[in-house]
């Protein structure tokens, strides 16, 4: 895997593929500055050895249109502030004025392309488009987990014009690495922590997980599917009905597979979707009529923790309840807790997918954990065991 630690970039233009497609409130403020920051150490590395970092990224979806207000110069201040130096911006990611804003770059300063879903040609993963952003530098890093999923012009098609003189930035290597120390190269005993509320959405992980790991928990509301598939009533709780031959299948997979798979065996069930519903503990195979099971009850998160502490190598995909509600959220909190609990004895952990990760910085777990992915759809396709366009194209091109 070539890494910045692969070339020199004193005098050279790095042509940088970022991620800041960042929150921004009606005021047009960024309210998170993370995607920013998890960049900067690339973008340091560059400049530390007097180079040039050129950065481009999409933000919003504007559909080949120009756009004010998907506009990155919106961002510049924050990148500034972010990365603690100037950062000039270019009107346009290529052509002339992309070309002139380089060429006026001293060496060790910093430039931000203007939005490249302004053209089209991005999305459409267009090689002259490519060819064009290629021409403003001499070394191409990519360090946008989040996009690396997708065949577009900037982040898979464009390295065919670095042969030799690509690799992948110091983020999206740490992402590969960790999501290899799940699926190939970690520790046993292995645990996968599956949560979310539809079985549908997390088959191709669980069939592709099956190989790897020793442990299998299934929480959220996929649950119900699983139960009511052995025979359980499970009241008003969410249920694929037409999913629980394939949850059946999965069981008999994971069995033939020697995999533990734990399911809850007691939920706090209320009798209406809101915080202030009336609720009660309930045996998750008899959940009464006209209530529904919305979080882990205290029996399920004292089994969890339990196999969590045993484990060596964690990867945590979804919330176990509707933790965005206050009375809902427990179960969550447990499984974030038992996680960092052992991962301070010494595990390796992996949070990734938006609600687990939304979960983890909601409830302070982020610096607990070994690593929290940055990259949901990318994170997701790379567990189902489909390789990403691109990190495909660095490897092929590096």
């Amino acid at each position: 895997m070539k890494t910045l630690s692969d070339f020199n970039f004193k005098d050279q233009v790095a042509l940088i593929r970022v991620d800041f497609n960042v929150p921004m409130n009606e005021a047009q403020q960024v309210t998170d500055t993370n995607r920013i920051s998890a960049a900067k150490p690339t973008i340091d590395a560059v400049l530390a050895q007097g180079g040039k970092a050129v950065l481009m990224s999409h933000f919003g979806r504007p559909k080949g249109q120009v756009t004010p207000s998907m506009s990155l110069s919106l961002i510049v201040d924050a990148v500034s502030k972010v990365l603690g130096v100037p950062v000039a911006f270019s009107k346009d990611c290529v052509g002339e004025k992309a070309q002139a804003a380089v060429d006026a770059l001293a060496p060790g300063g910093v430039l931000l392309l203007e939005n490249l879903r302004f053209h089209s040609a991005e999305e459409a993963g267009d090689e002259t488009f490519a060819k064009k952003l290629a021409s403003l530098g001499d070394i191409y890093i990519n360090d946008a987990f989040g996009t690396a999923h997708r065949a577009h012009a900037s982040t898979t098609i464009i390295a065919q014009f670095f042969k030799g003189s690509c690799c992948f930035g110091a983020l999206l290597a740490k992402e590969i690495l960790a999501i290899d120390k799940v699926m190939s190269s970690g520790e046993k005993p292995v645990t996968a922590i599956l949560g979310g509320s539809k079985v549908s959405s997390k088959i191709t992980i669980i069939e592709n997980i099956l190989d790897k790991v020793d442990h299998l928990i299934i929480g959220g509301g996929m649950t119900y599917t699983f139960i009511k598939a052995q025979g359980g009533s499970v009241g008003n709780s969410i249920c694929e009905d037409d999913k629980m031959t394939l949850a059946l299948e999965i069981l008999e997979k994971a069995s033939v597979k020697g995999v533990q798979v734990h399911l809850p065996v007691d939920v706090l069930a209320a009798d209406n979707f809101n915080k202030d519903a009336n609720t009660q503990v309930a045996d998750v195979f008899a959940i009464p009529e006209g209530w529904e099971g919305l979080d882990a009850g205290p029996k399920t998160l004292a089994k969890f923790a339990e196999i969590i502490s045993q484990s060596k190598t964690i990867l945590w995909n979804g919330p176990v309840g509707v933790f965005e509600i206050e009375t809902f959220a427990k179960g969550t909190i447990a499984i974030g807790e038992a996680i960092a609990k052992a991962t301070a004895a010494g595990a390796f952990s992996l949070v990734g997918g938006g609600d687990s990760v939304a979960a983890v910085k909601e409830f302070g777990f982020e610096n607990k954990v070994s690593y929290v992915s940055t990259g949901g759809g990318a994170m997701l396709e790379s567990l189902e065991g489909k390789t990403l366009p691109g990190i495909a194209a660095i490897e092929a091109m590096a």
